[in-house]
Order: C-alpha cells, then structure tokens, then sequence
C-alpha cells in the first residue's frame, strides 16, 4: 500500500485556505466597501428649509450641501414676495443622499385672473364665503335702502360697479352692496284725498309706499271711486314700504 504524501496534502489545505480568505475579503469588501462607495450609503444629508428664499440663495445653500434643485410649479399668493420658494419636495429636514434634487413651488409674478361668480340675490355671507374660495377679498359692505336685508344687490371694484362674469385679477378687494331692509330711511305721506283709486296707487307706490286696507264711505257724496279719506295723514313720516289705508267713496 502507497504511502500518503503528507506535503502534498498540507499544500492542498493551504491553498484552499488562501481560497477562502480570498473569497471572504472579496465578500466583505463588495457589501462593506464598494457598495457603500457607490451609494453613498451613510452618507445622509436634511433638506434645509427653504420657504421665502429667492431662487439665488436657494441655489447657494443646496450648493453648499451638495444638493441641486428644479423648479416643479408655480402659484400666486397674495402679499407674497414674487419668485421665492413656497413649498418644497421633499420637506424640510427630510433625510437625502448627497446630489439629490428639491423640487421647488415658486410665487409667481404673474396675477392670474378669476371670473366674477353671479352673487346677486346671495346672503352677505354666502357671497362672501364663495368669493373668498376663488381667491377674491371682501373689502367691505355698502348698505343700500332696499326690502332684500343683507342681500347682494351690486358688487363694486374700486368704487365702480362691476358686472357677474367680468374677469378681475385674483386678490382684487371687492366690495359687496346689500338691502338693508329700508332701515331707518323714511318718506312723507303724500295727499290722496281727492284722486281716483287708480292715481293714488301710483302715487303710493312712487313714494315707496305700499297701498293698505280699501275702504268704502257710503255718504261722502263724492264721485264713485274717489278717494275721500286716508291714514295716515298726508305729510305723516313713514318707514319706507308702510301701508296707507285709504277709503273711496261709492
């Protein structure tokens, strides 16, 4: 029987230790070394705040961290200073890698306009709630003698009237006329004694006045269908759309 060569073996271990080694330096230097060289793996950055900066001390912060920036959208907001940063991608001190990009919402300089909506006959409220979803202000409201209380029955801009549909720049202040449901405004009653009842209801109706109970004096001796009586009294303050009773001879 052949002796075994003792040195051929010892030779044979070794070189599948060296093997071995080998392929465990290779193994850790992929996953420990090469890979996180190529992904920048630890390497992990916040995005700063950007919110109100301009476009050129945006640009020279990310530079100084090694990030880069896009600009994605734009918007216009009222009182907001034109071509700064509104809104960022990812947020403010979110966790990046080196080199990665922000996606920027800039304010625009550009006003868009928006469409005047119909708020005729809507609530001071309501018109107000709706103009305001659109981007308009409520400058204020004008009250105005009118039967409709709190009901929009103009809309100005700059002092000057405005039609439903007119396209105004978004922000614009506008202000809202309203009915005050006649608050205090008064009229005179005028004299009807003497007319037809067809006369004084016009006259009543031109003094905003509304025509009450029609009554009937049976022994006036006027002619049929004259009024003979009123009241209130000719020259008596009213409230505008108060009732005037009258009655007509027959």
């Amino acid at each position: 029987m052949p002796k075994l060569n003792t040195n051929s073996r010892t030779d044979l271990l070794i070189h599948i230790g060296i093997i071995a080694a080998a392929s465990l330096v290779l193994f850790f230097s992929f996953f420990f070394i090469y890979l996180p060289w190529t992904t920048n793996h630890g390497e992990s950055l916040t995005t700063p705040d950007l919110k109100g900066l301009s476009l050129d001390e945006t640009e020279s912060l990310l530079d100084s961290k090694g990030l880069k920036f896009e600009v994605s959208d734009s918007t216009f907001v009222n009182g907001l200073k034109p071509l700064t940063v509104f809104s960022q991608y990812p947020k403010p001190e979110s966790p990046v890698k080196k080199g990665r990009k922000i996606f920027l919402t800039i304010i625009t300089d550009k006003v868009p306009k928006v469409s005047v909506p119909n708020i005729i006959g809507r609530s001071v409220n309501s018109a107000s709630n709706l103009l305001s979803s659109i981007g308009l202000e409520i400058q204020g409201t004008e009250f105005i003698p009118a039967i409709e209380k709190n009901t929009v029955l103009k809309i100005k801009l700059d002092g000057e009237e405005i039609s439903v549909g007119k396209s105004v720049p978004k922000g614009s202040k506008i202000t809202l006329v309203a009915g005050d449901g006649f608050g205090n405004t008064s009229v005179s009653v005028p004299d009807l004694v003497g007319m037809t009842y067809e006369e004084a209801d016009i006259l009543v109706a031109g003094s905003s006045l509304s025509m009450g109970n029609i009554l009937y004096d049976e022994g006036s001796g006027a002619p049929s269908g004259t009024v003979v009586r009123q009241r209130p009294e000719s020259g008596t303050s009213l409230k505008i759309g108060d009732e005037v009773n009258i009655w007509l001879s027959r």
